[in-house]
């Protein structure tokens, strides 16, 4: 499944850490941005089409990540799902709301489920970054509240994000305070459910 490092006998540091499974991942993503984009730009849906060129910055980030350190195919494929639902939570319409606002359960909306899952892998994709450099056999308890500290801190980045739309945008479907709170509270969730997934593993 790996593309070979070497054509025609030279080398190709192009091909480095990537894999046929990554550039499906890749194309996959890219095509929904596309497809989502144009939809947004012409409805002039200028929130998400910040939310957009955020992607797309994201995107050339993660490659360039990648290309150092090998991240892990099963972490990629959550995030380009994150960033899919992230635009779907946007885009679609149940009764008279978007997807975002639809309660999945009676506890759980759309909304909550997207930051869970989504900043549950972005701290997964964290620990990738990390590893290289943690010379443990095992994640003990303070490595662990660290990098859900970290997860903690990515979802507070996300929020700065969202209020800048605010500040700049004449109408955003952001929320207020209590949505605010309610992203972090489940930021934070998927964080925990993260690192016990890392330590599971290791064990």
């Amino acid at each position: 499944m790996r593309f070979p490092s070497e054509m025609n006998g030279i080398q190709s540091p192009l091909f480095k850490n990537i894999t046929k499974l990554k550039i499906f991942i890749l194309v996959f993503t890219l095509l929904y941005i596309v497809l989502f984009g144009a939809s947004y730009l012409q409805g002039a849906n200028y929130e998400f089409i910040m939310y957009v060129s955020v992607l797309i910055i994201f995107g050339i980030l993660i490659a360039y990540l990648n290309y150092n350190y090998e991240l892990s195919e099963g972490v990629l494929i959550g995030m380009s799902l994150w960033g899919l639902l992230h635009m779907s939570g946007g885009y679609f319409r149940i009764g008279d709301g978007v997807l975002y606002e639809y309660w999945l359960l009676p506890f759980l909306r759309y909304d909550m489920f997207v930051h869970c899952f989504g900043f549950g892998f972005a701290t997964l994709f964290s620990y990738y970054i990390l590893k290289p450099y943690l010379k443990v056999k095992r994640i003990h308890w303070a490595l662990s509240v660290l990098i859900v500290f970290i997860g903690m801190g990515i979802g507070a980045f996300n929020e700065i994000i969202e209020f800048i739309l605010v500040l700049t945008l004449p109408k955003t479907g952001v929320g207020g305070y209590d949505n605010t709170m309610w992203d972090i509270v489940f930021n934070t969730i998927g964080a925990i459910i993260a690192v016990a997934y890392i330590n599971f593993k290791k064990k």
